[in-house]
């Protein structure tokens, strides 16, 4: 059963928000399409990313928990982290903004941007020997420089709760991979490639490497999505009148 272990992780992941996609006061089905589009597209650079990392040793995994199906260098299951992982978290986003009014949150936009570059920067520079915190950083910063002020992204703050609401399943998720109730982790980190600060057993790149992952998942998702969440604003504006 060991060979499931990392692909149960995914299934259980996704199979409740795939489900409840169908629900009519939801219908989130409509939108797999431009989904899948925005996940792959983003997916392809962190594969890349992915696939670099694991030949440099930066990390690796312990195929004793997957199904042994391994292509470049990485398990099958982790190609299908690109698409399930997000897929959970655009969906719980969507929710978030069918069901709560949260526009308020962008006025926590300027604030969330700077701190974070802030942050990031001074990790970046101050730990710049650690590939993982360094590549990690700079990402970060570059994604939110470019939402904030080039495409002036105004829903960074919501994106910012939601996926603070994520972490409540990101620990048992990532947990798991790295090692929480496993006599071996899933996922090994060389630790001169990291700070080696660990929440549990997840290293705290991890979070801030999900955290850009899903605001550029959430990009493309919106701008496949421009005219039905449009459409979907204006119906919600004329049954409030």
């Amino acid at each position: 059963m060991n060979a499931y272990t990392y692909v149960s992780i995914l299934f259980f992941t996704v199979i409740i928000c795939f489900v409840a996609s169908f629900d009519k006061r939801i219908r989130f089905n409509r939108y797999f399409t431009a989904f899948l589009k925005s996940a792959i597209l983003v997916a392809i650079p962190f594969v890349a990313w992915d696939i670099w990392f694991t030949a440099r040793g930066v990390w690796w995994f312990n195929t004793d928990y997957t199904l042994g199906i391994v292509i470049a260098g990485l398990p099958l299951e982790e190609w299908l982290f690109f698409i399930c992982i997000p897929f959970s978290c655009v969906f719980t986003y969507f929710c978030f903004e069918k069901f709560f009014k949260l526009d308020w949150l962008s006025g926590m936009n300027n604030l969330i941007v700077f701190v974070s570059v802030i942050v990031c920067s001074v990790m970046a520079l101050l730990h710049h020997d650690k590939i993982y915190t360094l590549v990690t950083a700079i990402a970060t910063i570059f994604t939110l420089i470019y939402l904030h002020f080039i495409v002036r992204a105004h829903w960074i703050g919501k994106a910012s709760l939601v996926f603070t609401v994520l972490m409540l399943g990101f620990f048992p998720v990532n947990g798991v991979l790295t090692g929480t109730g496993l006599e071996t982790p899933i996922v090994n980190y060389n630790p001169n490639c990291f700070l080696g600060i660990r929440m549990l057993t997840i290293p705290v790149e991890d979070a801030v490497y999900g955290y850009t992952q899903f605001l550029l998942v959430l990009y493309f998702f919106k701008r496949f999505n421009k005219h039905s969440f449009d459409e979907n604003k204006e119906r919600k504006g004329s049954q409030g009148t």
